[in-house]
């Protein structure tokens, strides 16, 4: 039976975190062992915007020991993560660069929609106990020291997710200083964060109850739950607010010595206690579910779900795809259109994938293209290109990375303006050489399946891709009078060629 030993290292605002994991295909994902050090990167970046010479020195002190510790557990497979406190720093690159040439370990700098959906991956580790929690309204709400992510499910159908920058060592950067100008600092962080979760609430939930509230935090979070032991715990909301009442009307001297903590570390622990309180009250959740998860569990469930190890019961692609979809909707896109958009996308690019080095990520990559591809329409029906490209970049989805809603926004953007040969120098939209070849086979396609309901009427009964020599054949049963769609079909014919080496031929049943 091969086993597999894997560490997960999490550098996040104030600790670095690592753990060990055993992992094989008939045993699952099992932890060994768990390192944490403490290190407030995140009080250089959001004071400073960068992390100091001595932050990066104790970070690299400790991801050398983190190192010793994967050689005695015998670690094949290794990943660590930055977050937000990394991915803020302006001098992140040099950090990352450092660190590599000191340690030998590669960090991967998490875009917030990667991290969220790590998180979110962790949480779904749970099985059964997830899927039950997210069959009803449910919020999964992901604090962290630079934002929180809120993720709305209603019968088990991601409805959106929302970063919000309200993140605890973020709020105590901001208003630190009225902590000794004041005997209610905590009403002033409730001032603070109340108008954007009022807002969040306002254009996102609007009429949807929300019963349960599942918790990704860090340890802070447990200490505010207590639940030191990361166990997994729920509990009600009564007796949150309950233990809230007893943390506001002691000093932060006594609470830090109640709960075993510093008094530095306690002027972090406020500003989150009143975000949780009032992030409870604005959802009106009366469970809170904390899963005993954190980002380290997601990144270990990731790698696992890669190799083999273990097979999700939850299907992550389609919370991506209903991300795009309810996007689309907010934008007022033709849902009808869309839905034939997308069936002819994938019929072509299934063909001319198996000629190329095209991926069932860069299908997926195409589909939420395909329910995007006219979003702009809602701002301007002259710029539709530009406000689709904008609102794209715009937007997070969860479990897409930076780079991928980058080539997205440009597919979409190409689907009607000249693409242009490639440009040197980083000059064709922030594109490498490979992304431009991909966002052009990409383009080749929509263009040619956007072309087939050119009139947005769906007028095609049946349809078949087949390839023949140097032939894409393109065969429809209509039942509408095609002469619009034949003639837009003509004017792409000869860019799909030069990118895929294939004609395209359309052939015809039904009215033509």
């Amino acid at each position: 039976m091969a086993v597999t030993t894997f560490a997960a290292v999490d550098i996040g605002s104030y600790y670095v975190h690592m753990e060990i994991f055993q992992m094989s295909k008939k045993g699952g994902v099992k932890s060994l062992t768990k390192v944490r050090q403490d290190l407030e990167i995140g009080r250089d970046t959001y004071a400073l915007h960068k992390v100091t010479t001595e932050r990066i020195k104790e970070l690299t002190e400790i991801l050398i020991d983190f190192k010793r510790i994967m050689k005695e557990f015998g670690v094949s497979a290794y990943r660590a993560c930055a977050k937000s406190a990394l991915r803020e720093a302006a001098n992140r690159y040099h950090v990352v660069d450092h660190i590599y040439r000191a340690t030998g370990i590669r960090i991967d700098v998490l875009s917030n929609s990667e991290q969220r959906f790590l998180g979110y991956k962790s949480i779904a580790s749970k099985g059964e106990e997830f899927q039950k929690f997210i069959e009803k309204g449910t919020a999964i709400v992901d604090v962290g020291g630079g934002s929180i992510q809120i993720s709305l499910f209603d019968k088990d159908v991601l409805v959106t997710t929302q970063n919000i920058l309200l993140g605890s060592l973020k709020i105590r950067e901001r208003i630190g200083f009225f902590e000794h100008e004041t005997i209610h600092y905590d009403q002033i962080v409730d001032q603070l964060i109340r108008k954007d979760l009022i807002n969040f609430k306002r254009m996102y939930l609007k009429n949807r109850k929300i019963e349960n509230m599942i918790l990704v935090g860090d340890y802070f979070t447990n200490l505010i739950f207590q639940n030191i032991s990361d166990s997994n715990k729920t509990e009600t909301r009564d007796v949150f607010m309950g233990w809230y009442d007893h943390v506001m009307s002691n000093s932060p001297k006594y609470v830090a010595e109640e709960l075993g903590i510093s008094q530095e570390m306690s002027t972090v622990l406020i500003p989150m206690a009143v975000l949780y309180r009032r992030l409870i009250e604005v959802l009106e959740v009366e469970t809170i579910w904390l899963p005993g998860i954190q980002l380290a569990d997601g990144i270990a469930y990731d790698y696992g779900e890669q190799k083999k190890f273990i097979r999700s019961s939850h299907d992550f692609e389609q919370d991506i795809l209903m991300a795009a979809k309810n996007i689309s909707r907010r934008y007022a896109s033709s849902k009808a259109h869309n839905e034939a958009l997308v069936s002819a996308a994938e019929a072509i690019f299934d063909v001319v994938r198996k000629t190329s080095r095209l991926t069932a990520r860069d299908r997926l990559l195409l589909k939420v293209a395909c329910y995007l591809h006219d979003c702009g329409k809602y701002i301007s029906l002259v710029n539709v290109a530009e406000c689709s490209y904008n609102i794209i970049m715009s937007t997070e989805i969860i479990g897409l990375s930076d780079r991928e809603r980058r080539i997205i926004a440009n597919v979409v953007r190409y689907n009607t303006q000249d693409l242009g040969y490639y440009r040197p120098m980083g000059e064709t939209d922030g594109l490498g050489t490979e992304d431009y070849m991909l966002v052009s086979q990409l383009v080749a396609v929509m263009r040619m399946a956007n072309c087939l309901d050119q009139s947005y009427l769906q007028k095609i009964v049946n349809m078949s891709v087949t390839k023949k020599d140097d032939e894409l054949i393109i065969s429809v049963e209509t039942k509408e009078d095609f002469t619009l769609e034949r003639g837009i079909f003509r004017e792409n014919v000869e860019f799909f060629e030069e990118i895929f080496n294939l004609r395209p031929v359309l052939r015809m049943k039904g009215r033509r």
